[in-house]
């Protein structure tokens, strides 16, 4: 667990996508990375169920695995103007008499009564913890097309980059909050969306599209030139309309911007607030929708002392590799996302072929990697490896290409459960990276290197006459990769039971 301590309140016009943003800007060296967060303090109070739910909703792309937010009034209220939709005898789809996917006002109650159980214990312990004075935050925006870089909107604006696309859509910010605040900042400029600029705009769902319509705020979006979309995810995920070309530069309120993720590799996304896609659309270079004057964020980090790992033998099962050579493939690159590995347009064909996967993987990374590609070279790549979405064709891509492993400073956790249930080895090795990045001249994407040994019996790697520890492989992760994924480990664990039992 990680504790992130929000002090104070956010200045008039900034919300939570800024906080967000700036946390994974100010933060951005794997302070969070495959931890759950914890949001305390007294900024919190001081935060919407809107604010919060962005802030959650993208401390994915922070690194960390899930963030969580108190049960306090806040929560309370937004769970009660809820309790009719969940009470409705009209939903779509039955449910049984056990059911969880439902609530009332009486549940509400009795979750209250016992909100203590639902808050850490008093002498909980944390792995880091950070801190951020929510007064002293301005809007920024992400990019572009990495998360963690961030920069302020008064250098955007000194820049004046000029957009050719806007996007206001996704889970994370196309809320009734989102598109209200949006709506507002063409009240307070009017106009219209400039020349050269497509405004996209879609509705996290239809309910939300319904009450922007009530209260006028999606006639206000659409009369300044907003183009309207289905609800869906849409262009966040590079499918459908109005997908960024090669050259164009993109602002959008979505939660990533991977290069290729939301169409052209060649083109360049920033992210913001839906205030800001709006501003930025009726100029047509990025920009605040108000003057916000740049002030040193108000941040501190505390951690426990960091403890060395010894190396540790480990017995190798039959069927595992004792050891592995090969030659390094080096990928000297930090958060690189599952869109890079594995791109957004193939994900959704079910038709490819493992040797068609295997073909195009880190295209939207290096087209140049498959070129360079030898069978049986070693991917070795910087922190955070595999962030970004859950999709297990980012593993097993590699898996039909030959690469025997891949080793990384660090992992998303989410990655490296998929590529061990699908029967392919990742492991940790941060020295390695750091002695690679000291020692390889070149700074291409994807560098060939030295050969490399891994002796997983002993958990040594040897390159350039220099050894390195890494943690051992578990008889549970020997066994998935023996076994070919955990699909294959069940069913060979059930037919073995019915063997028995006949």
């Amino acid at each position: 667990m990680a504790k992130v301590v929000l002090k104070g309140s956010l200045s008039p016009g900034v919300v939570g996508k800024d906080v967000i943003i700036a946390l994974c800007g100010l933060f951005n060296k794997d302070e969070v990375l495959n931890h759950a967060v914890e949001f305390v303090g007294d900024g919190v109070a001081n935060l919407s169920m809107s604010a919060r739910m962005t802030i959650a909703n993208m401390t994915t792309e922070w690194g960390a695995l899930a963030g969580v937010f108190p049960f306090d009034e806040v929560t309370v209220k937004y769970l009660r103007s809820r309790v009719p939709e969940f009470t409705n005898s009209g939903r779509p789809g039955t449910r049984s008499s056990k059911s969880r996917s439902g609530y009332t006002n009486a549940d509400i109650d009795e979750w209250w009564k016992n909100r203590t159980d639902l808050n850490a214990d008093s002498d909980a312990e944390y792995a880091i913890e950070l801190e951020l004075d929510l007064a002293t935050v301005v809007p920024h925006v992400s990019g572009p097309n990495e998360v963690k870089t961030m920069v302020s909107l008064p250098e955007m604006e000194r820049k004046r980059v000029a957009i050719q696309k806007a996007y206001l859509l996704s889970c994370v910010n196309a809320r009734f909050e989102d598109l209200h605040d949006a709506a507002e900042v063409v009240r307070a400029r009017g106009g219209h969306v400039a020349d050269g600029v497509e405004f996209y705009l879609a509705p996290a769902s239809a309910e939300v599209q319904a009450r922007s319509e009530s209260n006028g705020d999606w006639e206000t979006l659409l009369g300044a030139g907003a183009i309207p979309l289905p609800p869906g995810c849409g262009a966040c995920i590079g499918l459908g309309r109005g997908l960024v070309q090669k050259g164009e530069t993109a602002i959008s309120a979505t939660n990533r911007n991977f290069k290729g993720r939301m169409g052209d590799r060649e083109a360049l996304v920033y992210l913001a607030s839906p205030a800001v896609v709006a501003a930025s659309a009726l100029t047509g270079f990025i920009c605040a929708p108000t003057n916000f004057n740049e002030r040193p964020a108000g941040t501190a980090v505390r951690r426990p002392e960091k403890k060395s790992r010894p190396a540790a033998s480990v017995q190798i099962m039959e069927g595992f590799p004792s050891s592995v050579s090969g030659r390094v493939l080096f990928i000297d690159k930090d958060n690189l996302n599952t869109d890079g590995i594995y791109a957004g347009k193939y994900t959704y064909r079910d038709d490819m072929t493992p040797e068609q996967m295997a073909a195009v993987t880190f295209e939207n990374y290096d087209p140049n990697f498959n070129t360079l590609y030898q069978k049986g070279d070693v991917v070795v790549a910087g922190f955070n490896f595999g962030t970004g979405s859950s999709r297990e064709q980012a593993a097993t891509a590699l898996k039909y290409k030959g690469i025997p492993c891949v080793i990384a400073g660090s992992f998303s956790e989410t990655y490296k459960r998929n590529a061990f249930n699908n029967g392919f080895v990742v492991f940790e090795c941060p020295e390695l990276v750091t002695h690679l990045r000291a020692t390889l001249t070149d700074h291409a994407a994807t560098t060939v290197g030295p050969e490399i040994t891994i002796d997983y019996a002993k958990s040594i790697l040897s390159v350039d006459g220099k050894s390195f520890s890494f943690p051992p492989l578990s008889p549970a992760a020997q066994e998935l990769i023996v076994a070919g994924g955990a699909e294959n480990l069940v069913a060979s664990r059930l037919r073995a039971k019915q063997k028995a039992s006949v």
